[in-house]
């Protein structure tokens, strides 16, 4: 993948993702403390900060990946050095790991 076009697509995510960041974290909804609504509240709650989580996780991803255009290590696998398939890279442009290792890692998480 052209070096490039991947700063240009992980920049674009990267504007993306904390935009959807900012909106989620303006609307979190407050707890009712109210009984009869307990369970709404914390399930609403409980949505908004999931998806906060996996955002936040997917932006540091992106923020990795630009790291490693500007340190020169940007589709190297990050555990056994080796290219990163040209696919997953087009697919994923985050993607830290081969397929190979990416499995091993999610396999231990």
């Amino acid at each position: 993948m052209d070096i490039a076009v991947a700063r240009a697509r992980l920049e674009a995510m990267l504007e993306d993702l904390d935009r959807s960041i900012a909106i989620l974290r303006g609307e979190s909804p407050e707890r009712d403390n109210s009984a009869a609504d307990a369970g709404a509240g914390l399930t609403a709650l409980d949505r908004v900060e999931a998806a906060l989580h996996s955002l936040e996780r997917h932006r540091d991803g992106v923020v990795a990946a630009l790291e490693r255009i500007g340190a020169g290590t940007y589709g190297r696998c990050l555990a056994c050095g080796k290219p990163v398939p040209e696919g997953r890279l087009e697919a994923r442009p985050d993607a830290a790991r081969c397929v190979t290792c990416q499995a091993k890692h999610d396999r231990r998480r």
